[in-house]
């Protein structure tokens, strides 16, 4: 006879009950989609293994205070988004430092180099997700790249149900130009 499955509520008491296995168990079935959003977020690999652990260093810490009542994925997915933007941050102002360095200390005649060929189409669509603003680059993450559904997308942003219509209708607005001269450039 098999065994009975454990809900997600049921996880979450079992680890304010101070049972470790449970939240391996909740870390195993969410990680996967905290390293994704980490990583479309960010665009680096280790950048995003040190954010998904974070999120669920964090996660633990703030366990109690979470709204049992609700899925616990948005919740980790908005903690995987605030800090990918803190990583986001520190990373345009060390970007920021090393450029103003460069200018001071470049040489007289720098090498000109040549823009990378994009020769696939999903390369083309990412570069052309990554040109638009953060806010709208994670409404499309959120409910087209790990397909959550509007609610949970609206709880992972902190915003209600019909914002993240509008705002997922105003992205992809802003985003088919930039599709449209990527595609153009892949096909030259």
């Amino acid at each position: 006879m098999g065994e009975k499955s454990v809900t997600e509520a049921e996880l979450v008491e079992q680890v304010l009950a101070g049972q470790p296995q449970a939240w391996a168990t909740l870390v195993g079935e969410q990680q996967a989609a905290v390293f994704r959003l980490a990583f479309l977020l960010l665009g680096d690999a280790g950048e995003a293994e040190d954010v998904a652990q974070d999120v669920f260093v964090r996660a633990a810490a703030g366990l109690a205070r979470f709204d049992r009542t609700r899925p616990l994925r948005p919740w980790l997915l908005q903690i995987t988004r605030n800090l990918a933007a803190n990583r986001r941050r520190s990373a345009r102002r060390y970007l920021a430092a090393l450029a103003r360095w460069w200018h001071a200390n470049a040489p007289t005649q720098a090498a000109a180099q040549a823009a990378p060929q994009v020769d696939d189409d999903a390369a083309a669509l990412h570069q052309a997700i990554g040109r638009l603003r953060a806010q709208d680059q994670e409404v499309i993450y959120l409910r087209y790249f790990l397909e959550l559904p509007v609610d949970e997308t609206a709880q992972a942003l902190g915003v209600a149900p019909g914002t993240v219509k509008s705002r997922l209708a105003r992205a992809l607005g802003r985003l088919r130009p930039l599709v449209q001269a990527a595609m153009e450039v892949v096909d030259d």
